[in-house]
């Protein structure tokens, strides 16, 4: 037990931004999700935990509450704080590595389209591929599942192109789907980067996390038989439902 303790209390929880209770409510997460801390066990007393991770009580009951108000966690006075729940089945959302996987749809998923525009280019974009449209049609969209949203994201649609494609394509269609239905396209190249980050002011508020959670940025890329970049999408996923599955050979 005491190297336990004090392999733990090497945790150096000033070295990120994010709040110290939020690190430890993902820490005290992470425990249930593997089962250290298992269903209907008793987790250590707040002393304990204080002396573990060389905090403030107050900061201790902060990270507990968050897991308290998630479901996972329930408090009993003169009894101690007990585990109800693994969070486990929160995380659902598959990020595939294959163009087939990209155009499946998720199941129990909504589109919300939040502003449709024209602009004239594109931002940085991390893809230098093919040529860029004179215009394209931004489609400012969030995606949501089980009354709670998982993606945000800017899909940008060649202008032209998206004059012929049914308006509702945009509310059913993921980013690749729309891009695979375009009327007369053959796709020639297509890629996706994907980076870890955490949430600014507007990813947070748009996905429902607190400030700094961490959040996967995806950009993806669509060129054509002529060698035209007819989609570009960038979206940002909730850090706490994704899981990246790669097939190695």
């Amino acid at each position: 037990m005491a190297q336990v303790q004090k392999r733990d209390s090497l945790l150096d929880l000033n070295r990120s931004a994010v709040s110290r209770y939020i690190q430890l409510a993902t820490l005290f997460r992470q425990r249930i999700e593997s089962g250290t801390w298992p269903v209907g066990a008793q987790i250590p007393i707040i002393d304990e935990l204080v002396a573990e991770c060389g905090v403030a009580r107050a900061t201790i009951r902060q990270a507990l509450g968050v897991l308290e108000d998630e479901g996972l966690l329930a408090r009993y006075r003169a009894k101690g704080t007990f585990v109800l729940r693994r969070a486990a089945e929160g995380l659902w959302c598959e990020m595939e590595s294959d163009w087939q996987g990209l155009l499946t749809a998720r199941e129990g998923a909504v589109i919300k389209l939040i502003r449709s525009e024209l602009v004239s280019g594109l931002p940085a974009w991390p893809h230098r591929i093919g040529e860029p449209a004179g215009s394209y049609r931004r489609l400012r969209r969030h995606h949501w599942r089980d009354n709670r949203p998982y993606l945000v994201a800017d899909v940008y649609v060649d202008a032209e192109l998206a004059r012929k494609v049914p308006k509702l394509a945009f509310t059913t269609q993921t980013a690749m789907r729309l891009a695979a239905s375009l009327p007369g396209v053959e796709i020639a190249d297509a890629r996706q980067t994907l980076t870890v980050a955490s949430a600014d002011v507007e990813a947070a508020a748009a996905l429902e996390v607190p400030l700094n959670a961490p959040v996967a940025h995806v950009h993806r890329s669509v060129v054509d038989q002529h060698g035209r970049l007819v989609l570009a999408a960038f979206g940002i996923y909730r850090g706490d439902v994704v899981r990246v599955d790669v097939k190695l050979k």
